[in-house]
């Protein structure tokens, strides 16, 4: 079988190169969740989104630090002195693609559907895992979103004073109170405009069936196997026009891609590869063009200075280098009960706090960095990740590795051995801790080194295996117990992190269904706040309170080693944007 799929992947390869083609061939290392901008928490689902729909606003592909830039707007917003009023004016001549839910018509893209598709993330129906990008924000929005809740009808046509369409072309939000970071969220992938149309077209099938104005669309679609997407026929196109700084990297793309119309490529081929060797080996045969997810095959391409082989040098194998915006994390479910059944790690008894200290203390991140990622990933102390607003380079985390310490505070708080060398709670009752992982290679890694530092303490592992999409829906149920999870920047500010931990945010983004009094309030007065010394000072309280309560135990920041074949121009990873795919261009192989 797995002979019969690397035919059918060269002579598709093959094919491509035949017609004159520019397609690009990368993987993903777990299968996305569907295409709905609402509906989908995942990564990669949200990169696939970020090539098909039209935010109001992006980013500068050079910047850096992220500089916001006007998208389907044509400008960045009018902002109101009080800082509660944003006007947004949409380019005019932008399309959604054609499609048959618009009965043979060109249908453009206007203000509309904006506040459309701003409404979908109230509509309790969607139980939207980013709802908390506007809840609380949108004058009138929240109450409509009650009103729905009472009656199960959310009235999409009801006026709303925070959303005000004057024109056909102009948007007007009103907020409730002032926002600093209501810009990035307008940035976000997930807002990009949906018609209205399209989605009553589709019901229940729209994550399947996405129909934007992007440089991409959706032409083939195969669950957890294949996406194939096409360049856009009807999209307005964009010249590449970007600033280097001073690195060269950045000079040399800028003198190989100014002034060229985007996008280049005819299209993007995604294969669900969840095996690092896997990706490797189809990156090293020739048959993907770029691959980022091999931390933990990295010596076999690099060196321990981080460069590239000189092996795949002369081959002109290109490499990118960055730490992600991102945190890991091993999380606790903080409720007292999983469905019907006691929570051991939930609840804020001094027991319940002994036991997760003790399990966070027992876990040695430095080998999952130094085993499991091969080195490709730096220690993360601070909720907020480097090369984001709000990041403390000097912040060193309260629980530090420290198995014996661990085992004394078990045994303080009456979590006595038996005969079999496990630990019982303070009742008696079996102590049983399961953690949620993916059956893949790489989380087995993980298993085995959450066992080992259970097993030092005494404490009894069980491990839950689903599939990463099923992991996604039980985790915003709060039906996990514990789980080793990633978030990476939406937004280049630490809000977007701080947000993970707050208590309303549960069944959203909040993993551990943490709910603390005195950290939401902090975190509530720290969304007036600008990035600087007081935020700060509110951040390393809300941090410490994390901390105390041991919701979470903090593990790294991975650093991305981007390959690309010769062939790839203009390629370099922005700190925000995760499909680079609309910049990119790929040079006619020897021969063609």
């Amino acid at each position: 079988m797995k002979a019969r799929l690397l035919f059918i992947f060269l002579f598709c390869a093959a094919a491509h190169a035949a017609n004159g083609e520019k397609i690009l061939r990368v993987t993903f290392q777990v299968a996305e969740t569907g295409f709905d901008p609402v509906k989908v928490h995942d990564y990669y689902s949200g990169t696939v989104i970020e090539a098909i729909f039209d935010p109001l606003l992006t980013y500068d592909y050079l910047a850096r630090p992220a500089k916001l830039v006007a998208n389907a707007a044509e400008s960045l917003p009018e902002i109101s002195a009080d800082g509660r009023t944003y006007v947004f004016r949409i380019r005019q001549g932008i399309y959604f693609a054609d499609d048959p839910a618009f009965k043979g018509r060109k249908r453009e893209l206007t203000a509309l559907d904006y506040a459309y598709s701003f409404k979908r993330f109230y509509d309790p129906r969607h139980r939207s895992p980013y709802a908390f990008l506007f809840t609380g924000k949108i004058a009138g929005l929240d109450e409509l979103a009650a009103q729905a809740k009472a009656s199960g009808n959310f009235d999409y046509d009801a006026p709303v004073a925070g959303l005000q369409t004057p024109d056909r072309h102009t948007l007007v939000i009103r907020l409730k109170q002032p926002d600093l970071n209501f810009s990035y969220v307008l940035a976000f992938p997930l807002t990009g405009a949906v018609a209205r149309e399209a989605i009553e077209a589709y019901g229940d099938e729209s994550p399947s069936h996405p129909v934007g104005s992007g440089p991409f669309l959706l032409k083939r679609y195969v669950r957890s196997s294949k996406i194939v997407l096409a360049a856009n026929p009807g999209y307005r196109g964009q010249l590449w026009d970007f600033a280097p700084g001073d690195d060269p990297r950045q000079r040399e793309i800028a003198s190989q891609m100014q002034g060229k119309k985007l996008p280049r490529l005819d299209g993007v081929e995604i294969s669900i590869m969840e095996e690092t060797q896997s990706r490797w080996l189809a990156f090293e045969r020739g048959e993907t063009d770029i691959e980022y997810q091999l931390w933990d095959v990295a010596p076999t391409f690099m060196t321990d200075d981080g460069r590239l082989r000189p092996e795949f040098v002369r081959r002109g194998i290109q490499l990118d280098r960055t730490i992600d915006p991102e945190i890991t994390y091993l999380y606790f479910n903080m409720q007292e009960r999983i469905g019907d059944s006691p929570n051991p790690v939930g609840g804020f008894g001094k027991e319940r706090i002994a036991l997760r200290r003790a399990i966070a203390m027992s876990y040695k991140v430095d080998d999952q960095i130094r085993i499991i990622r091969k080195g490709q990933a730096v220690r993360a102390e601070y909720p907020v990740p480097p090369g984001v607003a709000g990041h403390d380079p000097g912040y060193r985390s309260l629980i530090p590795y420290d198995p014996r310490a661990a085992n004394a505070l078990l045994e303080k708080f009456g979590y006595r051995k038996g005969p079999d060398g496990y630990r019982r709670q303070p009742d008696g009752a079996p102590l049983v801790i399961r953690n949620a992982s993916t059956p893949t290679e790489r989380d087995r890694q993980f298993d085995e080194l959450l066992k080992r530092s259970l097993d030092s303490i005494g404490v009894r592992l069980e491990i839950q295996k689903e599939r990463f999409p099923e992991l996604l829906k039980l985790e915003k149920q709060c039906r996990l117990m514990t789980r080793m999870a990633a978030w990476i920047a939406d937004y280049p500010d630490g809000d977007n992190f701080m947000q993970l931990l707050y208590g309303p945010n549960t069944n959203e983004s909040n993993n551990a269904c943490y709910r603390s009094e005195e950290f939401d309030r902090r975190y509530e007065k720290s969304r007036r706040l600008a990035d600087g010394p007081e935020r700060d000072r509110l951040y390393h309280e809300m941090t410490r309170r994390m901390e105390v309560d041991t919701v979470w135990l903090l593990a790294d920041s991975r650093i991305r080693n981007a390959l690309q074949q010769p062939r790839v121009v203009g390629f370099t990873k922005h700190p925000v944007l995760h499909a680079e795919w609309l910049y990119l261009d790929l040079a006619p192989s020897p021969g063609d």
